[in-house]
């Protein structure tokens, strides 16, 4: 079978099974490089030639060019999910990419946000207008819920209810994350100056919008914060995004008590193993101090 050919059906099955827009267009240029590379090395381009070396010699390929090991581990699995559907379809007998292990990681401790940063940048934006609240409440939903950008420029005003938000994620799955009085009280007062802001504007249902009623973009959501962030002097080793709102979210919420495998589902996780590694990001003495708290003898 050729593999331009197994190629195609993988990716309209993956659209088929309703994966993001964005899951596709890297599955297809991930198999662009691979079928690449076999063409132009190995003259390879039917799925019967393809041996599990010629992976393993692509990913020290890019690895010799200096691509990282998240990035390798991110390409082959975009390969192992392309032969598994060669193999659930009957195109072969094998998993080619069954011994194929994944490149070890370095871990990465991630920083977040300390309690008086996030206090800073809840308050920076002050004012009356619709820009001041909107920016105000954006930052406040992404520390108290812990949700993606996407689901935040994505999120529909149905989607808000007393108490929680109904989050849709990745390939549209659907959580239900709470939101704290404060934020709710905030939320009251943004969607009253946003329907009078709007009042003349034919304007999309998405809960934020542009100064000029279009739908928020990822882009403009990091560029307030990092105006936020550099206005109140966040720590030079963090990283000023929406994602560290995230990783802040999980830290905030494991120092306070909340158990991984309910931290896992409020994140939207598919797997708990990739919400533990928020546990290496709590620093030693945070991790002695609870030790403390929870002593055995202590609390006998």
């Amino acid at each position: 079978m050729k593999l331009t050919q197994l190629t195609h059906e993988f990716l309209f099955d993956c659209e088929a099974r309703d994966l993001s827009d964005k899951t596709v267009i890297n599955y297809r240029r991930q198999c662009e490089y691979l079928l690449n590379y076999l063409m132009e090395t190995h003259s390879i381009d039917t799925l019967e030639a393809v041996e599990p070396k010629h992976i393993k010699e692509f990913l020290v390929i890019m690895a010799q060019k200096g691509r990282k090991p998240a990035y390798l581990n991110d390409l082959l699995k975009a390969y192992k999910c392309l032969f598994r559907y060669a193999l659930d379809e009957g195109y072969t007998d094998t998993l080619i990419t069954a011994k194929v292990k994944n490149v070890k990681e370095p871990k990465v401790l991630i920083h977040s946000f300390s309690p008086i940063e996030v206090k800073k940048m809840c308050s920076y934006y002050v004012g009356h207008d619709y820009l001041s609240i909107r920016n105000r409440v954006i930052i406040m939903m992404l520390f108290d819920t812990g949700i993606r950008v996407n689901e935040l420029v994505s999120m529909k005003i149905s989607q808000l209810n007393e108490g929680y938000i109904i989050i849709y994620g990745k390939g549209s799955k659907e959580r239900i994350v709470p939101k704290s009085p404060l934020l709710g009280k905030w939320l009251f007062k943004y969607l009253a100056v946003r329907e009078s802001y709007c009042l003349y504007r034919g304007v999309p249902d998405n809960v934020f919008l542009s100064k000029n009623g279009k739908v928020l973009t990822p882009e403009a959501v990091s560029k307030l914060m990092k105006t936020a962030g550099k206005a109140v002097d966040v720590d030079k080793s963090i990283r000023v995004s929406p994602h560290t709102c995230r990783h802040t979210f999980a830290h905030l919420q494991l120092k306070n008590g909340l158990d991984v495998y309910s931290l896992s589902r409020l994140l939207g996780h598919e797997s708990i193993s990739i919400t533990q590694r928020y546990l290496d990001g709590i620093r030693n003495d945070e991790v002695l101090l609870s030790a403390q708290n929870t002593g055995v003898l202590a609390n006998l």
